[in-house]
């Protein structure tokens, strides 16, 4: 038999779903369920904790206490990327493969890359190398920035013509 579970230690669920949908309580069923929650109840949480991100794909982390779960938004590249794009909130249902063709500039690209480094998800040494990697996102996301190529763009900033300050 397993051992018994103790409900003050800390667990810490990692999910993706659909900001601010409820999503299938049966695909939480089996994560949650040992841990002494309803999954109906937890699928409204991330809903209510998610309604920023309405319609994106984006990284939850649930963390449980006491048999009470506390929702945080871990924000991807491309999540945040395509917020920045400002787009309208379209239908998951009945838009499918839909093309991100908007333009960003510099500006949000370097205030999308200060938000990956606060949130520990960029492996560059230096905010420049983090605003490369938003570029490369940017790319498969199939955006541009400042009317040109992400690829461009990441040229311009290895020559030097494109200062990226630190702060």
């Amino acid at each position: 038999m397993p051992p018994k579970f103790d409900p003050s230690e800390v667990k810490i669920i990692t999910l993706r779903c659909t900001g601010g949908e409820v999503g299938a309580s049966s695909a939480l069923a089996p994560k949650i369920g040992p841990l002494g929650l309803s999954p109906k109840k937890v699928g409204e949480d991330i809903a209510k904790g998610t309604k920023d991100w309405k319609g994106l794909r984006v990284t939850v982390q649930l963390t449980v206490q006491n048999r009470q779960a506390t929702v945080s938004v871990v924000p991807a590249a491309s999540s945040l990327v395509i917020r920045a794009l400002k787009e309208p909130v379209r239908d998951r249902k009945k838009d499918k493969n839909i093309q991100h063709s908007g333009n960003l500039s510099i500006e949000s690209v370097v205030e999308v890359a200060r938000t990956m480094r606060e949130a520990n998800k960029s492996y560059a040494r230096e905010l420049k190398g983090t605003v490369k990697e938003i570029l490369g996102t940017c790319f498969s996301v199939g955006c541009t920035v400042e009317g040109e190529s992400p690829k461009d763009i990441q040229e311009k900033i290895d020559d030097g013509e494109i200062e990226i300050p630190e702060n």
